[in-house]
């Protein structure tokens, strides 16, 4: 059986880097839940040490460090070991971060996946292949502590972002200085590339941040909606109230095309995901479309505390007294104007709506 599991590697040896990545984001995508629970961050926390003693075990073979028989199996197996751990990390980020914030905010995240992949299936020369998994193990550890330090400590912002981006760089510091010590030379001859890569790492993800394109982790938004009221219950529960949708929109429960009622309000009702201790503040951006510079003008930003721990999120909701026909949006942000998503809707005066209610 161990024969024909290693014929089956070699016959498929041209992929199997990218099979086991892949594998990686299955498992993922099985597994996990939550930021703030233990169980998450076992797995993906292993992921990390996983990948970084991989790495070590790959090239102290490549080195002969190892006895003969040992050094072998580590040149064969290393590499898949190690590419399963990538592939369950990025994952889990994909995972958390995708949550975090909307896919075409978000994109840079989607594009570093589809450059891993290609890289993993382009990239054969050894020193290349070394300065690859180097940045890569790089990007996957910073992702992963710049999530884990806000639900560790309750708090997030700009100081947070860059303490855990320091952290990272300090872990990855050392951990060159150990892999040198295995393959000396090696590392020497490449050095100038190892620096240049992480640094320009480093500073990519600082840009993006502060340009708001990395989404607001560990945030995430549960649900976002327009309805033309709601109201909170000494229970908890919300009332929301919206325009009956036709029988062919069974999955509707919130307004795409708004109605106004006499004197009534436009209601943005949104649960944000926080992770148990976080408390941060929540802002509702209202923004209007013109036509005529194809652009979202803002009316009104409004702002209201939020707590974490809530598995559906914590709920809450702001309104809009003053409207105009037209599209509109309710934007959900944080203080930074990081965008957790949105309600696009319109806003038409043709009809008088016919309304209804639900309860959570």
């Amino acid at each position: 059986m161990f024969k024909d599991f290693q014929k089956l590697i070699q016959k498929h040896k041209k992929h199997w880097l990218t099979i086991a990545f892949v594998l990686g984001f299955v498992v993922d995508n099985l597994t996990l839940n939550r930021v703030d629970q233990l169980f998450d961050n076992i797995v993906l926390t292993s992921y990390v040490v996983l990948a970084m003693g991989s790495l070590l075990m790959l090239y102290a073979g490549a080195a002969e460090r190892l006895p003969e028989k040992m050094s072998q199996k580590a040149r064969d197996y290393a590499p898949l070991v190690t590419q399963y751990a990538f592939g369950g990390l990025f994952s889990g980020m994909l995972i958390f971060y995708g949550r975090a914030g909307s896919w075409y905010e978000s994109w840079p995240f989607l594009l570093i996946i589809l450059a891993i992949i290609f890289g993993n299936e382009m990239i054969r020369d050894r020193s290349q292949r070394l300065i690859f998994n180097l940045s890569v193990l790089f990007i996957g550890m910073f992702s992963y502590i710049v999530l884990l330090i806000p639900v560790l400590f309750g708090k997030m912002g700009a100081f947070i972002f860059i303490g855990s981006g320091l952290l990272a760089l300090i872990i990855m510091y050392w951990y060159v200085k150990v892999l040198r010590k295995i393959v000396p030379k090696f590392i020497a001859l490449h050095q100038r590339f190892i620096v240049f890569s992480i640094g320009f790492i480093f500073a990519l993800f600082n840009i993006l941040y502060f340009t708001n394109v990395i989404p607001p982790i560990p945030l995430s938004l549960k649900d976002v909606g327009i309805y033309h009221s709601v109201v909170r219950f000494e229970t908890g529960e919300y009332q929301l109230t919206y325009e009956k949708p036709s029988w062919w929109e069974w999955y509707r429960d919130s307004d795409k095309v708004f109605h106004p009622t006499k004197g009534g309000n436009v209601f943005c009702f949104a649960a944000v995901f926080a992770p148990t201790r976080l408390e941060t503040d929540i802002y509702h951006q209202w923004q209007r479309y013109d036509e005529e510079t194809g652009e979202w003008v803002d009316r009104s930003r409004i702002s209201y505390p939020i707590s974490g721990g809530r598995d559906g999120g914590f709920r809450g909701y702001t309104l809009l007294s003053a409207y105009t026909e037209g599209k509109w949006r309710c934007q959900v942000e944080t203080a930074r104007g990081q965008v957790l998503g949105s309600a696009v809707f319109e806003i038409a005066v043709d009809e008088v709506p016919n309304l209804v209610t639900r309860v959570e």
